[in-house]
């Protein structure tokens, strides 16, 4: 045993798998997101008991909670008990252009369903249903606190995404863009507002689009945008320019997203353009986001993430041809058309 403690390099390693196995930092992280104490030290340090009268937490505990995590580099202990906000903390903050305060929150269900995901990597049933009796998205219409901070969630990655893909699209030569599963309506907002010639129209469960209205008024985009309730499974009946699927097929496996795919493309018009933006897993040891999001859509909702060569592949099963593939900081973007013997039979 004194022989192994001696050699630095396994003990860097020991001290490596203990932080890539740990769970007690980011549930740390999660109720300092849910309390908004970064949003508290905007302004710089503050004394732990102010920040606690002011978020309602009881003052020892926090320090706790503080301390550990400027460990890791989110907060500073200026002095003792005082603590301020560093460059990588502020990403905390509500008010960040890039504000990852909702991305990170406490969410019972999702931690319930992860204290059983050996029953998905056991069975390849997704552990959320197991757990709950449920669907994911059964039960977000069914829990709106739960579908509220699912929607935060979305956002702040949404936010992410739009940055990437304003610069790797172009949607000059669009004039109506469908954004299919869109959620609460922030990515659509957000192109409608770079470009003030398109039309938008958001299709996703009523329960979602429920709040789309007011995240598109808030954007100032309402005027130019159709909201229509509905299930992409049953059918899409929108015609646009652009039909966008952003991060929406990895939540289904290849039967699901082939009925999605067959329903937009019997929707789509001879012009018309599919663009998909998906999170893609790669080959060999080298770490990427999209192999994370792999076992999300497997222990929430059953699904996969693809390799960007099986998603090109199941467009192309289901009767699209790709025109262009663009890399982004996120995910690739990939437009597609229609085959032209589907748009003969399907779309005069």
């Amino acid at each position: 045993m004194p022989d192994l403690v001696n050699r630095s390099g396994l003990m860097s390693s020991l001290y490596h798998v203990q932080e890539i196995a740990d769970y007690i930092v980011p549930f740390a992280i999660r109720v300092i997101c849910d309390l908004r104490v970064a949003d508290l030290l905007r302004d710089g340090p503050r004394p732990v008991e102010e920040i606690a009268q002011s978020a309602g937490a009881h003052a020892p505990s926090l320090r706790r909670v503080l301390r550990t995590l400027a460990g890791k580099g989110l907060f500073t202990e200026t002095s003792p008990g005082h603590f301020g906000l560093t460059e990588m903390g502020a990403l905390l903050r509500s008010d960040h252009p890039l504000s990852l305060a909702q991305a990170y929150t406490l969410v019972p269900s999702n931690f319930q369903a992860w204290a059983f995901f050996d029953h998905t990597v056991r069975t390849g049933e997704p552990a959320f249903e197991h757990v709950h009796g449920v669907s994911y998205y059964e039960h977000l219409a069914k829990t709106p606190e739960d579908a509220k901070r699912y929607d935060g969630i979305q956002e702040a990655g949404t936010k992410l995404e739009l940055r990437a893909m304003l610069h790797a699209y172009r949607w000059e030569d669009a004039e109506v863009i469908a954004d299919i599963g869109g959620n609460n309506g922030a990515f659509l907002a957000g192109v409608l507002a770079r470009h003030k010639h398109l039309r938008g129209v958001l299709l996703d469960l009523p329960h979602v689009t429920a709040t789309a209205p007011q995240r598109l008024a808030q954007a100032g985009v309402l005027d130019r945008c159709d909201v229509v309730a509905g299930d992409f499974f049953a059918a899409v009946a929108i015609c646009a320019d652009r039909y966008v699927l952003k991060r929406v097929l990895y939540d289904w496996d290849d039967q699901r997203a082939k009925l999605l795919l067959g329903n937009i493309r019997a929707a789509m018009p001879r012009h018309a353009r599919l663009v998909v933006l998906d999170p893609v897993v790669t080959d060999g040891d080298e770490f990427s986001v999209g192999k994370v999001y792999d076992l999300l859509s497997m222990a929430m909702l059953g699904g996969i993430t693809r390799t960007q060569e099986e998603l090109e592949a199941l467009l192309a099963e289901c009767g699209f041809t790709i025109i262009s593939t663009a890399s982004t900081a996120m995910f690739p973007v990939i437009e597609a058309i229609v085959n032209a013997e589907y748009v003969n039979v399907l779309n005069p």
